[in-house]
């Protein structure tokens, strides 16, 4: 299965980013475009699952120091909208992770 990877750099504590991660995804499970959440946490790794446009996507968000990395499986079907995914996974976590968002 293809791959997606994105970085998202910020100046938050690590559990100060986990927080806001957390509310993120409590946000995107209200979303009328997503179904299927599925979430777990290990440690400071958020494993997550969901379909949106019946398109299931799989990955982690590992939370680092300084940073957020977001990595996962797309299925063939959604290979030519990998870039527009990516764009969209970085545009809102860093408004996310900004410090104007607290």
């Amino acid at each position: 299965m293809p791959k997606f990877s994105v970085t998202i750099p910020h100046t938050l504590s690590t559990e100060e980013a986990v927080k806001r991660l957390n509310r993120f995804t409590e946000t995107v499970g209200t979303n009328q475009q997503v179904s299927d959440l599925e979430q777990s946490w290990q440690g400071n790794d958020l494993h997550f699952g969901f379909k949106t446009f019946g398109i299931q996507i799989r990955g982690v968000s590992a939370v680092c120091a300084d940073q957020l990395q977001v990595s996962g499986e797309l299925p063939f079907s959604a290979m030519m909208f990998k870039g527009k995914i990516e764009s969209e996974i970085k545009k809102v976590l860093a408004k996310l992770l900004s410090a104007s968002a607290a």
